[in-house]
């Protein structure tokens, strides 16, 4: 789970405030990852509007993309600190490798969690035999108590749910009496959900959690508002019951992402989760000169990927919303 972008911006992230009863809508903007023939992907955290929901930071969508247009995945080593990265795919394999020797291939409704807290690096690579490339690609910021832990990697495949007109698969937390076994650093939650033609679902949530969902494919509702295709429905803490449907004629699927507001500031810029704009260049000095805080990854048939340059200006942190620069 990587940010390519050449030129990232730096942005503040905090927890903001929403009503309880309102859908707040992201919508996606499109960003591309790297040169002409690079995956472009459709990205609704972190923004202006909302930066986080609970600890995930960071939401790109991707696909469903050809690969032998675009090229497919490619991405050389690179490094991470102060997060988890979930990897979530609809359809295609990527191979992954990482800086704690862990070779693992990322499958359709399987969960691979890696967790940067002090440092690691990891490379991805769509597999020959993928011919559509589609999936999310979502980053957890880890707490300032748990920020600079060991590197870690948990795979889990779970089980398909039954509920009344839908399918769940539950990665992460607790959805439908159904909880993965998969540890996390703050509350969570993290779920697909398939809803048949006309579906309508009352699920029980946790009303100490924000949410959100993500539109993957399908027409969908959350408590009566529209979302489209890769746009993000928010509810902010409060309802104990989402109420999401499918009053199309075609199966929907979404992304269901929930949490405790994660209640610290955190600083996000290229690959990096941190707190400051001096540690986000620290890291970047130690990758650039090969630190032992990140490692080196084996197998992979390339160059690591160099970081960018940092921005001429210093972040200044503001009031809410959070501001990018």
């Amino acid at each position: 789970m990587s940010n390519a972008e050449s030129n990232p911006t730096e942005v503040v992230c905090v927890a903001t405030s929403g009503r309880e009863s309102e859908v707040e809508v992201l919508e996606p903007r499109k960003v591309p990852l790297g040169g002409p023939r690079a995956m472009t992907v459709r990205r609704t955290l972190p923004q202006r509007a909302r930066s986080m929901i609970g600890a995930w930071c960071f939401a790109d969508h991707y696909g469903p993309d050809d690969v032998s247009a675009s090229g497919g995945m490619d991405v050389a080593p690179h490094p991470h600190t102060g997060l988890q990265t979930a990897s979530w795919l609809f359809s295609g394999e990527i191979e992954h490798r990482d800086s704690l020797g862990v070779h693992a291939v990322v499958r359709p409704g399987e969960l691979n969690l890696m967790t940067g807290g002090h440092g690691i690096c990891h490379s991805e690579v769509s597999r020959s035999e993928t011919t559509v490339l589609h999936g999310v690609q979502l980053w957890i910021a880890l707490p300032d108590a748990h920020r600079d832990t060991a590197r870690d990697f948990r795979h889990h495949v779970p089980a398909p749910i039954a509920l009344e007109g839908a399918r769940a698969r539950v990665f992460l937390g607790t959805l439908a009496g159904d909880t993965s076994p998969v540890p996390t650093f703050t509350p969570l939650l993290g779920a697909e959900l398939v809803l048949d033609p006309g579906a309508r679902l009352a699920l029980d949530v946790d009303p100490s959690f924000e949410h959100g969902v993500l539109v993957d494919q399908g027409r969908v509702e959350l408590a009566g508002t529209g979302l489209a295709r890769a746009a993000l429905g928010y509810v902010g803490p409060g309802p104990g019951t989402l109420h999401v449907a499918n009053p199309g004629s075609t199966p929907a699927r979404v992304m269901l992402l929930g949490g405790e507001p994660f209640g610290e500031e955190i600083v996000m810029w290229w690959n990096f989760v941190g707190r400051d704009h001096d540690e986000i260049a620290r890291f970047r000095d130690e990758w650039q000169a090969e630190s032992d805080r990140f490692g080196a990854v084996e197998g992979y048939h390339g160059g690591r990927l160099p970081a960018p340059p940092l921005p001429m200006g210093r972040l200044r942190p503001r009031a809410n919303p959070p501001v990018e620069r």
